[in-house]
């Protein structure tokens, strides 16, 4: 009988004095040079290559539940975002992903200069089907409505708040882009963000989202 032969090519770093690093390490090298044009917010939990954290709850934070790990059919990887948002008469709430976390335009210094990505993608469906969510970037420290500065917040976001407005979620898995075209992304803290009411889901809602990141030519 003939035998397969399978070849396997290591990164030449992989080689050092002597001895090979161990296989998985070498293939997250391979995985981040394939993803040079990608910035994550969310691949995997626990990812290294995750950029931004959940910490920015808004409205009735009792009404959130979050899972970073959900195991239940994620899109790529191992894990997924679940989200319940559990409906009461008159109650909003949302999450944005801030860096660092908490950052609500107080931090100098801290925002991501993602100037040359052209879009930011993300997946998403509903446990029923018809679930509405507000899904937005940026505007952290600035009027959602108007875009302008507020007060006390020195170190905004570069650009406003950009949304989709509520999109209907399917019960499978659909990809959903956020254009971003001439908007100034020198100093993003404001990564990501959801917000949902009761009005939109009367019976509350639960969704999950996946592989959330910038695309395009970035520095």
């Amino acid at each position: 009988p003939v035998l397969g032969l399978f070849l396997v090519l290591i990164p030449a770093a992989s080689w050092a004095q002597g001895s090979l690093v161990p296989l998985d390490r070498a293939y997250d090298h391979l995985y981040e040079t394939q993803e040079e044009s990608a910035f994550f917010i969310y691949a995997d939990k626990g990812s290294k290559l995750n950029h931004f954290v959940p910490s920015g709850w808004m409205g009735d934070l009792k009404a959130i539940k979050l899972n970073e790990g959900s195991r239940s059919q994620p899109h790529s990887g191992k894990s997924c975002i679940q989200v319940t948002f559990r409906a009461k008469s008159s109650n909003w709430a949302g999450i944005y992903w801030q860096n660092p976390p908490n950052n609500w335009g107080t931090v100098p210094g801290a925002g991501f200069d993602l100037t040359g990505a052209a879009r930011l993608t993300f997946w998403g469906w509903g446990s029923k089907g018809g679930e509405k969510v507000e899904f937005f970037a940026f505007g952290v420290g600035r009027d959602p409505n108007t875009g302008e500065l507020l007060p006390g917040h020195p170190y905004p976001d570069s650009s406003p708040k950009v949304s989709l407005g509520y999109v209907s979620l399917s019960r499978d898995w659909q990809q959903y882009v956020i254009d971003l075209q001439g908007r100034d992304l020198s100093y993003v803290i404001g990564g990501f963000g959801w917000a949902t009411n009761s009005t939109q889901n009367p019976g509350g809602a639960t969704f999950f989202l996946d592989d959330i990141l910038f695309e395009g030519n970035l520095r």
